[in-house]
């Protein structure tokens, strides 16, 4: 059962962000604002969750010191959806705003792992510092998501306007529903797909070294660069959710090829891009996402929870970017193919010689049709067509590749 939360001001500009991802008659749930939504948005499009107008909050006798009343009646969504009484069968409450792509078939995956008759709290902090820091090492960011197991719901429902009035001061809605948990003894557990997105400018470089783990949520669409060069935002959330579409379990992991006789390393961020390195780097340099994006908030650093690398203009570790262009499928294969959007203007690694991937212009990666299983790396191999098109194709790793 999706709760998803939005404001009738917003919906204008991020109902596509919605509208992407839902599944009219197959995803459940529904989209809380503000107050109704404008005459343009009606009838209600059937492509959207159905809408449902929060509460009244001054009911409340907290109301009066609540610090932030917005935040309050986004957590309240949460009983609001209880009481509609939709919930025959549900397993999981996943909450989440208007802003933000999730990912169905993985989330199915993800919370497969978990028992869901016992109480369970699954989602993710922040990937910069100073967010925790200032809030809570402790919780997981809504905007993201998080899953709540219906049993934990049942508990939560019965008490959440008690706990809005025990932790009346605490101004983020995240932060209170952490320690309301914390109070039934439930604390969060990871889960490294659900992402805040607490980035600024171009993600590329994130969304380019993805952790192995099935993506599960995108949040900030709004505020992030657009993910592709060259186009908008609308344009880019629907572009990637070309890749999407075809195979989710693939999004963004990461597969790694050596081409010892050139010296070059070929890295696949599945569904996104994929990078050409005119040097032989092994898997744990790579995983490391290159810093193409700034912190969400200013300061001194450290900024982020996880390594980078720099951007750099050594052609040595500067890589050929290739973002996504097309999907379809071949025999048993489904074949993805990434174009070079903009040259390096650079000269070619020593390490390479006179052999340059500038004349690379499209890269063609194979990959079965099945879901990609479990959280095994994938490895490939590389085949030319000239001089202008790459082909590879994804396999199981062997242990030597792994460690290379």
């Amino acid at each position: 059962m999706f709760v998803l939360v939005g404001s009738s001001r917003t919906w204008q500009d991020r109902r596509i962000y919605v509208e992407s991802w839902w599944r009219p008659n197959l995803t459940r749930g529904n989209i809380f604002l503000d107050v109704e939504p404008s005459k343009e948005f009606m009838p209600w499009s059937p492509t959207f969750p159905p809408y449902q107008v929060n509460e009244d909050l001054k009911k409340l006798r907290i109301y009066p010191k609540l610090p932030n009343p917005i935040h309050t009646r986004i957590y309240r969504s949460i009983l609001e959806n209880y009481r509609l009484k939709q919930d025959d069968g549900v397993r999981w409450y996943l909450t989440g705003d208007d802003d933000t792509l999730f990912f169905v078939d993985n989330i199915v995956d993800v919370l497969s792992k978990y028992d869901h008759t016992k109480k369970h709290y699954i989602g993710m902090f922040s990937e910069t510092i100073k967010s925790n820091f200032y809030i809570s090492f402790d919780m997981a960011f809504g905007g993201g998501g998080y899953a709540l197991s219906y049993p934990l719901v049942e508990a939560l429902v019965a008490k959440l306007d008690e706990c809005v009035e025990r932790y009346h001061f605490i101004w983020g809605v995240d932060h209170l529903q952490s320690l309301c948990l914390a109070d039934f003894g439930v604390d969060l557990s990871l889960e490294k797909g659900f992402h805040q997105m607490d980035l600024r400018g171009d993600v590329s470089g994130f969304l380019s070294s993805h952790s192995n783990a099935p993506l599960v949520s995108f949040h900030h669409l709004g505020v992030v660069a657009p993910l592709f060069p060259g186009m908008d935002r609308n344009g880019s959330v629907l572009h990637i959710m070309k890749a999407v579409n075809v195979d989710q379990s693939r999004m963004l992991q990461q597969s790694i090829c050596h081409v010892r006789a050139r010296h070059w390393t070929f890295s696949v961020s599945w569904g996104y891009s994929a990078h050409v390195y005119e040097r032989i780097f092994p898997r744990s340099y790579l995983k490391r996402p290159i810093e193409t994006f700034r912190p969400w908030l200013r300061g001194r650093p450290p900024f982020y929870m996880f390594n980078t690398r720099p951007v750099s203009r050594d052609p040595c570790e500067a890589p050929h970017w290739f973002f996504f262009d097309s999907s379809e499928q071949e025999n048993e294969e489904i074949v993805t193919s990434y174009t070079r959007k903009f040259p390096r203007n650079m000269n070619s690694c020593y390490f390479s010689g006179t052999i340059s991937a500038d004349p690379l212009a499209s890269i063609r990666v194979f990959s079965p049709k099945t879901p990609k299983q479990g959280r095994k790396v994938e490895c490939c191999d590389v085949e030319y067509e000239g001089a202008d098109v790459a082909n590879i194709r994804l396999r199981d790793c062997r242990r030597d590749e792994i460690i290379a």
